[in-house]
């Protein structure tokens, strides 16, 4: 009887303290051991181009004895854990998350100097086509269409907006171009779904390998060398909100930005209250878990899907224009390099929510940006490695909260209407 008792406490409180505990002694082990008490890391502040953002003091901290800090949160967290418990284990994995992460940010920075406001604007541009990729996968999977086929709606886009930008000088109109093929793509993939019945997964990736294999021939006939003037569309420029731009770091990283990385914020907050605090976010709910109940209630449930669909194609079409005229004004064969894949990840990490789905893509890019600062720090670690972080990151994210994570109940599955 007493082993019986005793085996709750072994599972929920002594094993995850150990494992935090655990943490803590890595955390220090790996970057603490062999550094000197001397050693000092320098974080810039203020970003290094032009700018409206207030200058403030770089932040130079002791390497050693931050890290030490950082180990002992860690251990202090297992310490609770065994006592206590921790309610939120989310937020102690966090707590951990972040505490390795910025001493291995430290251990990379001693003795030189990190632009962490350039690495903050990096992290949140980088996440622009993850984020518009899982807000996609939101909108589509909250009305139980998976669209597996998100990669090839930002490669058609892509390529859409800087053939037409570059062809009518205007960037506007590509914008539009890109976002109204998206939708375009959404809709046949709605078709095949909701009307047709095939299985929504094998639509998906026919969208991907017709998308790869199209853009790739257009770009080698047409767009490589840029015989025909295609493929030089040009960028959106840098639009700086007045007076929120001029707040120390947050400015330049928030409010500092080109007009794809402004609509992708907006879009978060606009279909969070478009889900929750709507009649039409109520009935995308509802088909999306008990198609059968809703349509008793009178609830069109084919035309919620396809309008969800459409418009998930249309964010998603944004986000294809944000690989070409939000970021270097030219196409390249596969430039979307599995980001549309990655949205999808981000969007489970997110458990389907447009702030969790945000959150899930600042990680995701925070990874992606991280491996480029590093090889500019010049980290004794190959470069191979560094470019493998933002994809070993979607691995471990999804094996660590697929299982946990609840899809809508219908997602999937097609609704036969009696």
């Amino acid at each position: 009887m007493a082993m019986t008792s005793a085996r709750p406490f072994i599972k929920s409180r002594l094993l995850p303290g150990l494992l935090l505990f655990l943490a803590g002694a890595v955390i220090y082990l790996l970057f603490g051991s062999g550094v000197d008490w001397s050693q000092q890391a320098t974080f810039g502040l203020n970003p290094t181009g032009r700018t409206e953002a207030l200058v403030i003091p770089d932040l130079t901290l002791p390497v050693k004895a931050s890290v030490v800090v950082l180990s002992l949160v860690a251990v202090f967290l297992g310490a609770w854990q065994m006592a206590r418990g921790i309610r939120s284990s989310g937020l102690a994995v966090g707590l951990v998350a972040f505490a390795f992460v910025a001493a291995f940010l430290l251990w990379a920075t001693k003795d030189n100097s990190f632009s962490l406001v350039g690495m903050l604007s990096s992290s949140l541009v980088r996440a622009t086509p993850i984020a518009l990729a899982a807000l996609c996968g939101v909108i589509s999977e909250r009305a139980a269409v998976v669209n597996i086929g998100i990669e090839g709606i930002l490669l058609i886009s892509a390529q859409t907006a800087v053939i037409v930008g570059t062809k009518s000088g205007n960037l506007y109109v590509a914008l539009i171009a890109a976002i109204l093929v998206g939708g375009l793509v959404g809709a046949f993939h709605a078709l095949m779904a909701v009307k047709f019945k095939v299985d929504q997964i094998v639509s998906g990736v026919a969208i991907n390998i017709f998308a790869v294999g199209a853009t790739s021939f257009v770009s080698s006939r047409f767009l490589e060398k840029d015989i025909n003037g295609l493929n030089n569309s040009g960028t959106f420029p840098t639009i700086s909100v007045p007076l929120l731009s001029k707040i120390p770091v947050l400015g330049p990283v928030l409010f500092e930005n080109n007009i794809i990385v402004f609509l992708m914020m907006i879009l978060v907050v606009v279909l969070h209250v478009v889900l929750f605090y709507t009649p039409w976010g109520l009935r995308t709910r509802a088909v999306g878990e008990h198609p059968k109940a809703a349509d008793t209630l009178g609830v069109n449930v084919f035309l919620t899907r396809y309008v969800n669909v459409i418009l998930g194609g249309m964010i998603a079409g944004l986000g294809g224009a944000y690989f070409t005229i939000g970021a270097v004004g030219r196409f390249d064969e596969v430039m979307t390099a599995g980001k549309g894949f990655i949205g999808l990840a981000a969007m489970i990490f997110g458990k389907w929510t447009p702030f969790g789905a945000f959150a899930a893509s600042l990680l995701f890019g925070f990874a992606d940006s991280l491996q480029v600062k590093l090889q500019i720090l010049g980290i004794p670690i190959p470069s191979e490695f560094l470019l493998m972080a933002p994809y070993i990151v979607t691995m471990v994210v999804l094996a660590g909260v697929v299982g946990s994570a609840m899809a809508p109940a219908a997602d999937g599955v097609p609704y036969e209407k009696n």
